[in-house]
């Protein structure tokens, strides 16, 4: 019979266009699948995973053909409609499809090396028919472990090396490494169990009589066991040998004995990384109030119309119980859930009571998790599509990069916090927004999406009302319980009147102190980490600047360092300013770190803990505080942005806002709507039951109408002011817009490209093309940046304007001057 020669496309983890095609050796042809992840080489030197995207017989034209090297999975591992996924990604977000895979794909999945080789250990030594080359490689893999692929080339003096490697990987002199090949590692157990001789009460009587005599610690060690797998009661013969082991008085040598006796058996079992937690409580259990049943109703009609609902409801209204009660009718049709949340810190609460009504069905994904637990769930989630009634982990909770894992049975989406900027992926790329693909990856799987906000995003809630989507509002919070009472403090007038202790207002001290009394909790925000905002010579007004960026650097008391947020270069404080010599530099600004310890001098007998990026960068720092905060062990907690994002805490009374003119006077045409969003969000945490909660904002501008919006808790009012601002001056929803930002280490030749681009985008789009301008910070990691702003009116086919713009993309890249800049687009920039 014929053999036939098979070519797969396959799809490689680097920013470059496309596929590529590799032929499949004679012996891979019945194992190679679409989906699963093959070895190849790519370039000279590079071995690479690549995931097979299709298998055909056509050779390719241009290029000679490379074979597949090996194959590491039985199954696919990503299904087809994961493809097309990643494929409109890359389309849509004007993005590579590599980059797509490498932000999909958990890292232990990926390889990205340069090749080495060893020896086989089946190679019988036999170097009689070896021929130069090959003799030189030989004895230079006795001497060392291993080689790289270059330095092959470096011993032979060959350049191309790559056929002669083969040849001995054929004559099974050499493998791959095989750490090179698969990076995920199953966590293995060693368990203990009683050998059949010793099964029955006879034989153990028998055995016990001979230990009492000569071996009373094994016999001890044997009735331990018996005792924690309650073997008389149960039966139950296993116990995992780190159990066992955990009594001080006990050794492996003595469990090594009684196995060399014949009593106990050791055996490995694989062993799941993560934490499971069985379901205690029905979702039958929970009451809905009559507004929450409303809000249900409508959201089960809604899906009848449109496949997107937004449900528009205040804080503490009672969404999540909503969502619990909508993922059990999913789950009951044998479909799969995507809760999607913007922080990872939201993560713990949620997935405590997801697991009270859903149990394991239930399970996390986000990027704190280890490689391996990343590994584990992906493939938690491919069981429980492809195996009849498994459920585990048909519920998924997780950040933005949960939309990637392989589901094939979606039935409902739900993006809580739905107007968040956490879902944008900013860089690297694909620069896509979790929150439309999440809408887009639903579409495919037939499944329907909440949006959910008591802050909807612009944009949403003009889809909303002009019916793309259906609305469904909830606006009395859940038991009848009021909105909280916003107060204002006057820091114009404070500061006159020099009521100011540090940063905090008169009238904010005496709403912390009357909640310390009750012991009630307190929440402090302010949107800056840090200790000093800046540090600035008294005399010259000289101000330290990171050596890369073209910002100033924020001093970080901690640490005793100056910190560029950008790209992390540290200093020290200089003891005298270097430009004049003078040795007064004050520090100047306040972040969380400024604030904790002020807020420890003049409320000395209070608990104080800060959540932002600084505290929280290990794997569970987001869950100690949270948890220590729950638990009452914390009395005033102070962050950034992560404290506004949907926490739900019973005992604060008191929240303040320590600098609302920061975010309202940033320059941005958004952020009227962000300081409204994230007032409103952290206003939300306090009174949430019990008595009402007090929210004080400290403002220089006290009349402001962003702040009336938030102390009348008016979204509409907010909405209504800033539709018709975008409208005038042509911005979302009602024009779409791509930002194109040009990098390179040299200013003037930035200059004169960008304002090239801009020539040539301005030849297709006329005066939809604003700029090239310097953003804010001009310079980050010694790269020059300029960005251009391309305005598509919502009317016009925004796949045809794409189109243009990577022609001429493609077209101003041919242009050999310059062939070093970087371009980078950011599609619905945030």
């Amino acid at each position: 019979m014929d053999r036939k020669t098979f070519f797969a496309d396959v799809l490689l983890p680097l920013p470059l266009p496309g596929y590529f095609t590799y032929r499949i050796p004679f012996d891979m042809n019945d194992i190679v699948k679409p989906g699963q992840r093959v070895v190849i080489q790519f370039g000279k030197k590079k071995i690479y995973t690549a995931l097979v995207r299709r298998i055909h017989e056509k050779p390719p034209a241009n290029y000679a053909v490379k074979y597949i090297l090996s194959v590491l999975d039985s199954e696919a591992i990503v299904n087809e409609k994961q493809f097309l996924f990643w494929e409109w990604m890359a389309d849509y977000y004007l993005c590579n499809i590599g980059d797509v895979m490498n932000a999909a794909l958990p890292p232990a999945f990926k390889l990205a090396s340069e090749s080495r080789i060893v020896i086989n250990p089946d190679f019988d030594g036999d170097y009689s028919l070896f021929n130069e080359y090959e003799m030189l490689i030989a004895e230079a893999l006795v001497s060392k472990e291993s080689l790289t692929v270059s330095e092959v080339s470096e011993i032979t003096g060959l350049q191309k090396i790559i056929p002669l490697i083969k040849t001995l990987i054929e004559k099974n002199v050499i493998l791959t490494e095989e750490e090179i090949t698969e990076r995920y590692k199953p966590k293995i157990e060693t368990y203990i169990r009683l050998s059949e001789a010793f099964s029955n009460e006879k034989a153990l009587m028998e055995i016990f009589d001979k230990l009492e005599k000569k071996a009373f610690r094994q016999l001890q060690l044997l009735q331990s066991f018996l005792h924690l797998t309650t073997y008389f009661q149960t039966f139950d013969n296993e116990l995992k040998k780190s159990e066992l082991l955990k009594n001080p008085d006990f050794s492996d040598a003595q469990i090594k004995t009684l196995v060399k006796k014949g009593v106990f058996e050791l055996f490995e079992k694989e062993e799941s990384r993560l934490e499971g937690k069985d379901a205690f409580s029905s979702v039958d259990d929970i009451e809905l109030s009559q507004e929450q049943i409303s809000a249900y109703n409508a959201i089960k009609q809604g899906f009848e119309k449109k496949p997107v609902v937004l449900l528009h409801g205040v804080t503490s209204s009672g969404k999540t119980e909503i969502y619990i009660k909508l993922i059990d009718d999913v789950i009951k049709q044998g479909k799969q859930v995507l809760f999607l949340l913007p922080e990872i810190a939201l993560t713990a609460q949620i997935i405590n009571r997801l697991q009270k009504f859903f149990g394991n069905k239930a399970g996390v994904y986000h990027s704190k998790y280890s490689e391996n637990q990343r590994v584990e769930v992906w493939n938690k989630v491919i069981v429980a599509a492809q195996v009849p009634g498994n459920e585990n982990h048909s519920i998924i909770l997780g950040a933005r990069s949960a939309l990637f894992l392989p589901f094939d049975n979606l039935g409902l989406i739900i993006v809580d916090e739905e107007h968040d900027t956490s879902y944008k992926q900013y860089d690297p790329a694909p620069r896509y927004n979790a929150r439309d693909a999440a809408i887009y990856l639903a579409s495919m799987h037939g499944a329907n999406t909440i949006l959910g906000s008591a802050t909807p995003a612009i944009e949403s809630y003009f889809n909303a009302i002009t019916n793309k989507y259906e609305l469904v509002e909830l606006n009395i919070r859940y038991g009848n319980i009021e909105l909280p009472e916003i107060l204002i403090a006057d820091l114009k007038m404070e500061t006159r009147q020099k009521t100011m202790r540090s940063h905090f207002s008169s009238l904010l001290i005496k709403h912390i102190d009357d909640a310390l009394a009750k012991k009630l909790q307190v929440i402090l925000f302010q949107n800056r980490r840090g200790f000093s905002l800046r540090i600035e010579c008294e005399s010259c007004h000289y101000m330290p600047e990171c050596k890369n960026c073209d910002v100033t650097l924020i001093y970080h008391k901690h640490q005793n360092q100056m910190r560029c947020h950008y790209c992390g270069y540290a200093t020290r404080i200089p003891e005298k300013c270097p430009d004049c010599g003078s040795t007064g530099m004050i520090m100047k600004g306040f972040g969380t770190e400024k604030i904790e310890e002020d807020l420890s001098i003049i409320f000395s007998e209070a608990n104080i803990e800060r959540m932002d990026l600084d505290t929280t960068r290990s794997k569970n720092a987001y869950r100690r505080i949270i948890s220590d905060f729950e638990d009452g062990k914390i009395d005033i907690l102070v962050g950034t942005q992560m404290v506004t994002k949907g926490l739900d805490f019973d005992n604060v009374s008191v929240v303040g806002i320590l600098n609302a003119d920061n975010m309202i006077s940033y320059p941005d045409f958004r952020s009227f709507e962000r300081s409204f969003q994230m007032m409103a969000q952290v206003s939300g945490r306090a009174g949430r039951k019990g008595e009402r909660g007090k929210v004080i904002i400290q403002t220089y501008n006290p009349h402001h109408e962003v702040i009336n919006n938030v102390i009348k808790t008016d979204y509409l009012a907010m909405f209504n002011s800033q539709i018709h601002e975008r409208k005038t001056f042509k911005y979302p929803p009602y024009y779409r817009l791509i930002k194109i930002t040009l990098k390179h280490k040299e200013a003037e030749l930035l200059n004169k490209a960008s304002a090239e681009f801009a020539f040539m985008l301005r030849k297709s789009f006329d005066k939809s093309v604003l700029g090239p301008e310097f953003p804010m910070v001009s310079r980050i990691k010694n790269m020059y940046l300029k960005d251009i702003l391309l305005k598509i009116y919502r009317g016009n086919n925004f796949r045809i304007a794409k189109a243009e713009l990577k022609i001429i993309i493609e077209e101003f890249k041919k242009i050999n001057k310059y062939s070093q800049i970087k371009i980078i687009i950011d599609v619905d920039p945030i």
